[in-house]
């Protein structure tokens, strides 16, 4: 387990305080991410959208899913699918 102390990334070449959790960052970084690593994969904003969420490509009747805990989570969380969101905002950012 890495932790604060491990010396094993003296490395980095950072001598601050470690970061407070913020989730609201932590779910911006984990999309930026997700998009770049989209990206590398060289997949298109279309299929990016289906691996989010193939229902919204294909219909409610599509008989697959892939992340409904995450979106049903985050939609009584939230009030909407907010990585979905996150991430094609992302997308579409590092677009330009």
């Amino acid at each position: 387990m890495i932790d604060y102390f491990d010396h094993s990334f003296l490395f980095i070449d950072y001598h601050g305080e470690p970061f407070r959790w913020d989730e609201v960052r932590r779910a911006q970084l984990r999309a930026e991410l997700d998009a770049y690593f989209a990206r590398l994969y060289g997949l298109t904003r279309d299929e990016l959208r289906y691996i989010l969420d193939p229902k919204e490509v294909h219909g409610e009747d599509f008989p697959g899913e892939t992340f409904r805990v995450l979106k049903e989570k985050e939609v009584k969380q939230f009030g909407e699918y907010r990585t979905r969101r996150l991430v094609l905002e992302a997308w579409d950012a590092q677009q330009g």
